[in-house]
């Protein structure tokens, strides 16, 4: 399928403002509308963040991309827990359930990589009070996968944090968390299998979870590259005997190659701007990911006066 792809880097969805709606909650990726009582909607613009900061630059076409593989993956694991999604009637919109949010992002680890691994090399042996065995190399799996909980932050960082200090501080009470708990694993577990199918590796993976009528609800995305790093298999247990970097489909290359930049996202530094080549090359990694995973092939839905679209879409909800 052709792309005009200076079309594509020019008309970026960065913002949204259905305004017969009303001001939406913007946050790093998602604007979400309060459509009525019990129903968001959720726009997935091409905002990209990394280390907590959005970019200036966005990239094309992935607010589609990751709405729609959101919606491929929610549909594989909803026999394990229900989930808030109602429809999908435009590539960058879902139609949820209002759900009441649990503010911890709950991230399951299988390898040794990313955010676990820079903790490790540090010379830390603990994460999230999950302890980590000497000896380990980057990219190695664990024997069990990990549960490495993060506060939820409306603004800012968010922070690691351990179930004891969940339980202790009532973030979360008891016979809840053990819910949430079983459910990411059986969650991990499933995305494990899915990807192994398509011969990938599931490293690690954020779940948000919410409350519906009191009814325990996966919220926000599932099994993306915005929230999920994945390997490919094929020669993986060669380049961990190298110790060759991984191929991988997922966000760590952005963070990588900022970081490269001096960004970390730390106070006083400022992001740097994305150039075009790069802005596209992470368009690619998205849309590789998605055919991948889904055996299918990503086709692009041109944007124009999108504002005026959304608003049409809106009002059959309101």
């Amino acid at each position: 399928m052709y792309i005009d792809r200076e079309s594509a880097l020019l008309n970026c969805i960065t913002s949204t403002n259905a305004s017969n709606i009303g001001d939406p909650y913007r946050g790093k990726v998602r604007d979400v509308y309060d459509l009525n009582d019990g129903t968001l909607g959720i726009v997935v613009t091409d905002r990209i963040s990394a280390f907590d900061h959005i970019m200036r630059q966005a990239i094309p076409y992935k607010g589609q991309i990751l709405n729609q593989l959101s919606n491929y993956s929610f549909e594989k694991v909803s026999d394990l827990i229900p989930t808030h999604t109602i429809d999908v009637p435009h590539p960058n919109v879902t139609i949820a359930k209002k759900c009441a949010p649990i503010p911890i992002e709950v991230v399951v680890r299988g390898y040794l990589t990313g955010h676990a691994w820079r903790v490790y090399r540090s010379g830390k042996r603990t994460l999230c009070g999950v302890h980590l065995p000497d000896g380990m190399v980057e990219h190695e799996k664990f024997d069990e996968p990990i549960l490495t909980p993060a506060t939820k932050a409306e603004e800012g960082h968010d922070e690691d944090i351990s179930e004891k200090e969940i339980l202790e501080n009532k973030i979360v009470g008891s016979k809840l968390w053990k819910q949430i708990r079983k459910t990411a694993f059986k969650l991990f577990e499933r995305g494990t299998k899915i990807a192994a199918d398509q011969g990938l590796i599931l490293v690690d993976t954020k779940y948000e979870f919410g409350l519906y009528n009191d009814e325990l609800t996966l919220i926000d995305e599932v099994h993306t590259s915005d929230s999920s790093r994945y390997f490919y298999a094929n020669g993986y247990q060669e380049r961990l005997k190298n110790g060759e970097p991984q191929r991988q489909l997922s966000k760590e290359f952005l963070r990588e190659w900022l970081i490269e930049k001096g960004f970390q996202g730390k106070d006083g530094e400022t992001p740097p701007e994305l150039p075009d080549q790069f802005r596209w090359s992470i368009y690619e990694r998205y849309s590789e990911l998605y055919e991948v995973l889904t055996g299918n092939s990503f086709e692009p839905k041109p944007v124009q006066k999108f504002d005026d679209t959304l608003e049409q879409i809106f009002s059959q909800y309101l």
